[in-house]
């Protein structure tokens, strides 16, 4: 007889009866899940505080672990039940104030009689085990396929706490966590604090934690295992990395040690307020949901994104000094102040963005992150902002299973951007003062969007009500356009328009950009004249112009102040694509590439229009930043013409054959930079589609030929062996099953299903899909490459044979959850750029009401790119 069916049998029948008596139902009552409502949430806040945890573990690095929980706060009211989160465990003892009883628990938490409970100070303590999570969320444990050595990390964000401890899993209960944990001999263990001691315990070994400032629930962390550490004291604060013990070699511990401490001194100055957490510990984790989470003292971060076999290249120096300072500001904002419920999770991750980039720009460098910012993430802000499922940046949230439903660019670029222009608005030192106050008047507390307004409009001394309107609650992106006109080679007038993006979404905002001049010079294009122009409405007036030479290009949000489209008048549009390569501002010159992409996404260009330019102009680009964005644009170009087939076959394969040798070039003649030599050599293996390309691949893994200063890197390999199975070359599968013997890594292993997913093989692609839909063994992360490599753009054929059973499965993956649903949504909903396919979504939304809001998104975001590729198609010219 196991431990819990011996504890069943000690409970007394009286305790039972006093758990299970049934209190009056309320709006407060739960519904059985593991979510909570704002509601609810802020009910149990109303009478629950001073929450403090202690934390006790045992981890033999089995699949399962034993805990205990003891939490004491205090109650206001004993009017009604209280319950208490625990998520899918297995409780063996449980104690409410010295009795022990059997629990009134439901598998997602503990609902606690009020007779069992007295005003003022309470305790409850748990005993349980679980089984460790597999999918990103709770307490992970990861086996490493390498070595064997077992490998945990905690993720709570939004609400998943409650699968490692018993716990008021909202974010504003507030608590102090004291940590103690039983660990095998060879692991280290890591949390918010530093340890205060470690006792040796034969094979295992006992750590003791001292009690944490007070945190939300998601912002506290444990993680576990024989980790490699890195140390480095050489900031004001010391500072760890750790990793697992086979990929050491794949980390780069300078580069992280030398971006964390030029953050930390970076944002010490800026927020007036020293870092709260006394020690900046960092980890590398598999299997991560995300790009990094901000917990805090111990920030995880994705091994996906941070390993590499082959020394960093400057793009991914430059993301992983982006990360840190992203996940650096939120220890301050986030952290230290952390909003009430979840609608203010835009403000963490709006804030966090926004500071981040201003930290790289100018603590690290990288001082051209802004540009990065607007080539990548903003751009992502506009597409997100144009959709039909736009929504405001600040919006409700029901329950934290919603949390994550808009987590979205809006939320973080185009949040971001807002607060870059209010910047602009106040000015940079009234701006920083605001951010100083408000962090220091809600340290270790939790605040809302008025609370960071009112701080903000303090220190400007100016009313912020109605920027906070049209800015944080109304969806859409605006777009401007100069109107001008010339007499005798001079500006007789001058005007900006703003228009609203649709009449349901009319709002017109206020905002401060730079209007740039310039003219045709003889080498390059000759900035002319700039001012700073506060506009509102639909027209304003810019009288500083008039007089000024007459413009062969106007740009009217120069240096990017502004969150805007601009939409170039014709004879700058004309010039653009004329003088592109003479454009000497890096910035500006991003923008205009950015102007002629948008017009042909907004259907006014053909796609064969920009093909063309991109072929003159791309192999010229000197920028590293700017050919990426451009590299980007010329995939999505290639995505768009596979998705047009079989009408533009022909087209296709002659674009994809320029594309691929054009890629090649450049990577030989790049040869004494090894950065851009990347970044072509990445292109080519992309774009190489023929059999020339692909043979020319398969000769450099066999080392038959060779590219001038490159070297062929484990990812390297893997990419050339994905395309070449994606082609069904020749002895791509005898290829592929060498490299996996060769390469059994965590990496190696997705690399090889990325590798088999993507043959062009029906079989296959139905067996994968099962899978995908089905299995509930693999790891969730290897299930997400599945996804991403099913149906790549040139295989409409094998997409359309499982594309009705797909939507007709789609009530029944929705069921899933949105972990799961965020990655199906956005790569397994069925698109053909024709009307049949934009046919075949509408009968998906009219017939399945009931589909989630996360899932029926997806099919209406996937119905617009559907309109959108037809149009596209429609405007070739050939």
């Amino acid at each position: 007889m196991n431990l819990r069916n011996i504890f069943i049998l000690s409970v007394t029948l009286a305790s039972l009866a006093a758990c299970s008596t049934n209190q009056s139902t309320s709006p407060s009552k739960r519904d059985g899940t593991a979510s909570i409502s704002q509601f609810q949430a802020q009910e149990r806040a109303k009478v629950i505080s001073d929450v403090n945890y202690q934390l006790a573990y045992t981890f033999t690095g089995e699949s399962r672990f034993t805990a205990s929980t003891k939490v004491t706060f205090n109650l206001s009211s004993t009017s009604k039940a209280i319950t208490l989160d625990l998520n899918k465990a297995d409780i063996t003892r449980f104690v409410v104030n010295g009795t022990k009883l059997y629990p009134s628990y439901n598998g997602a938490y503990i609902t606690i009689n009020s007779s069992l409970l007295t005003s003022g100070e309470n305790t409850i303590e748990v005993d349980f085990s679980r089984e460790h999570s597999t999918n990103g969320e709770g307490l992970h444990r990861f086996v490493d396929p390498v070595d064997g050595k077992v490998y945990l990390y905690s993720h709570f964000e939004p609400a998943a706490a409650q699968q490692m401890f018993a716990v008021f899993d909202q974010p504003d209960l507030k608590a102090n966590y004291q940590l103690s944990v039983i660990a095998p001999a060879d692991w280290h263990v890591i949390s918010t604090m530093r340890e205060s001691s470690i006792e040796a315990r034969g094979a295992t070994k006992l750590w003791q934690f001292p009690l944490t400032p007070k945190l939300s629930p998601y912002n506290f962390s444990m993680h576990a295992g024989p980790y490699h550490v890195w140390q480095d004291n050489s900031a004001a604060y010391p500072m760890r990395l750790f990793a697992r013990q086979s990929v050491v070699s794949q980390v780069a511990p300078q580069d992280w040690f030398t971006y964390t401490r030029q953050g930390l001194a970076f944002f010490d100055r800026y927020f007036g307020i020293n870092y709260p957490f006394k020690k900046y510990d960092q980890l590398l984790v598999p299997d991560f949901l995300y790009g990094a989470m901000e917990n805090a003292g111990a920030i995880t971060f994705s091994e996906n994104y941070f390993l590499t076999s082959a020394p960093m290249t400057a793009q991914q120096k430059e993301s992983l000094a982006s990360v840190i300072m992203h996940e650096m500001a939120h220890q301050w904002f986030g952290d230290l102040v952390t909003m009430k419920w979840w609608n203010g999770l835009w403000l963490n991750e709006s804030f966090a963005s926004f500071m981040g980039t201003l930290a790289t720009s100018e603590a690290t460098e990288f001082h051209h992150a802004w540009r990065t910012f607007y080539a990548k993430g903003k751009q992502t802000a506009y597409h997100q902002d144009s959709l039909v499922t736009t929504h405001p940046i600040e919006v409700p949230v029901a329950t934290s299973a919603n949390a994550f439903d808009n987590i979205d660019a809006i939320t973080y670029q185009k949040g971001a951007s807002t607060l870059k222009q209010l910047r602009h608005l106040l000015g940079d030192d009234v701006f920083r003062q605001g951010v100083s106050k408000y962090l220091t008047k809600y340290s270790y507390q939790n605040a809302q969007l008025s609370d960071f307004i009112a701080s903000l409009a303090d220190a400007g001394n100016r009313d912020l009500s109605r920027w906070t309107k049209e800015w944080l609650y109304s969806a859409g992106v605006n777009s401007l356009k100069v109107q001008f006109q010339c007499r005798g080679n001079q500006i007789s007038q001058f005007a900006l328009i703003q228009s609203a993006p649709s009449p349901e979404l009319p709002t017109l905002r206020e905002q401060k950009v730079q209007v740039a001049l310039f003219n045709k010079g003889r080498h390059y294009l000759e900035q002319q004249q700039v001012v700073a122009v506060t506009y509102k409405g639909r027209f304003t007036n810019v009288p500083e112009l008039v007089g000024e030479i007459c413009p062969d290009l106007v740009y009217p949000n120069f240096e990017d102040w502004g969150f805007v489209k601009v939409q170039l008048d014709e004879k700058s549009f004309k010039t653009a694509k004329q003088e592109l390569s003479n454009v000497h501002d890096p910035l500006l010159r991003s923008m205009l590439w950015q102007s002629l992409w948008d017009s042909v996404v907004d259907g006014k260009t053909g796609l064969d229009q920009f093909i063309n330019v991109a072929l003159v102009n791309a192999p010229l680009e000197q920028d590293y930043t700017i050919l990426g964005q451009v590299i980007a644009n010329l995939h999505q170009a290639m995505d768009y013409l596979n998705a047009m087939a079989p009408s533009q076959k022909a087209y296709t394969d002659k674009v994809a054959k320029a594309f691929s040798q054009m890629s090649l070039r450049r990577a030989m003649e790049s040869h004494k930079d090894s950065d851009f030599q990347r970044r072509w050599f990445d292109a080519y293996v992309a774009f190489s589609h023929n059999g020339a390309a692909l043979s020319h691949l398969s000769q450099l893994l066999d080392g038959k030929t060779k590219v001038q200063g490159l070297t062929l890197s484990q990812d390297l390999r893997w990419d050339i062996i994905r395309q070449l199975n994606r082609y069904d070359f020749p002895q791509s599968v005898q290829r592929l099953q060498a490299e996996k013997h060769q390469d059994n890594s965590d990496a190696g292993q997705k690399a090889a299903i990325a590798a088999e997913v993507i043959r062009p093989e029906a079989a296959l692609k139905r067996q994968w899909l099962n899978t995908i839909e089905n299995n509930e063994h693999m790891p969730f992360s290897k299930i997400r490459v599945a996804m991403d490599n099913l149906y790549p753009s040139e295989q409409q054929l094998f997409s359309a044979a499982t594309a009705e059973q797909r939507l007709a499965n789609l009530p029944y993956t929705d069921n899933k959850g949105p972990v799961f649903m965020r990655s199906y949504g956005a790569k397994l909903i069925p698109t053909s750029c024709s009307y049949a396919g934009i046919s075949a979504l509408d009968r998906v939304l009219d017939t399945n009401t009931n589909l989630t809001a996360l899932t029926r998104r997806a099919v209406l975001e996937a119905r617009q790119e559907e309109h959108r590729c037809v149009r596209i198609k429609a405007q070739m010219s050939n």
